[in-house]
């Protein structure tokens, strides 16, 4: 798991020290201390001067667009956290709602197994499938388990 990017609480140097250590453990703090500044003519430029700029300015995009995946992926993570099927909710729609975030998280570069997934759906299932989460852990090993196979059992018992 890749560390968070730590949040501003009002406390600014707590913050941009927390913030350092992350772009120094990930080689992109020397962009951030040094930055750059377009030039005013870039026509005026030496061939190696450009391919310098160019350097620099795809560090300074790869370092952005860090910050914006692992922001993306925390809140990911947050809603993942926090999802819970609805009363009157079908399995389907709930499967595919789980899904779709653990689907946008793993594009993001979390690596989240099956057996997590499974899990995260048996705990979070509204009360009335309570019966049946019992009798699925009690009659399967949950952690060979597939989303395929808990949907299908959960449809069944329904």
């Amino acid at each position: 798991m890749q560390p968070a990017i730590p949040r501003f609480d009002g406390h600014y140097g707590h913050w941009s020290m927390l913030m350092e250590n992350l772009l120094r453990s990930k080689g992109y703090w020397s962009q951030v201390e040094v930055g750059y500044e377009e030039p005013k003519a870039e026509a005026s430029l030496s061939d190696a001067g450009r391919k310098k700029l160019e350097e620099v300015r795809t560090t300074d995009l790869k370092v952005k667009n860090y910050l914006v995946k692992r922001s993306t992926l925390q809140a990911l993570r947050r809603d993942f956290e926090i999802l819970e099927m609805k009363v009157g909710e079908t399995i389907t729609t709930y499967f595919a709602r789980v899904m779709t975030i653990a689907n946008q998280m793993r594009s993001y570069g979390e690596q989240m197994s099956e057996s997590t997934i499974v899990e995260k759906i048996l705990r979070t299932l509204t009360e009335r499938f309570n019966y049946i989460v019992v009798l699925i852990e009690e009659s399967k090993d949950i952690d060979s388990l597939t989303i395929d196979e808990l949907q299908s059992s959960l449809v069944v018992h329904k």
